[in-house]
């Protein structure tokens, strides 16, 4: 099993920053894709970025040029960097892993999710 808790969410007014964290413990062995996914009231649960071990980064349109995602794997934490933050970014935002191992095959795993919200 894979735990992942989220930190770093909370009120800012738009224009501003946060820096999202999600440590990962457990069995980390065999994570090779981390990603951060947002849902606003009332809407599904959408991609913001990806980070794979091979591929690299991945993005949604709208956060393209704002947002950065990173992984620091000697602390086993993924980051998303928001900044340039607009209302329409306030959602809740959960961090996902992906984990392949040769017994357990591909599994996903979320995070209980961290509020961020974004003040006109």
């Amino acid at each position: 099993q894979v735990q992942l808790e989220e930190s770093g969410g909370g009120l800012v007014q738009s224009g501003g920053s946060l820096r999202l964290s999600c440590a990962a413990s457990g069995s980390i062995d065999g994570i090779n894709t981390m990603g951060w996914y947002c849902q606003a009231p009332g809407k599904q649960r959408e991609l913001v970025a990806i980070i794979t071990s091979d591929i690299g980064t991945n993005y949604a349109d709208a956060v393209k040029g704002r947002f950065a995602i990173s992984r620091d794997n000697a602390k086993n934490t993924c980051y998303l960097q928001m900044n340039s933050l607009k209302p329409e970014d306030t959602a809740v935002y959960y961090c996902n892993a992906w984990r392949v191992t040769p017994v357990e095959g591909l599994r996903m795993y979320w995070g209980q999710g961290t509020q961020v919200t974004v003040s006109s």
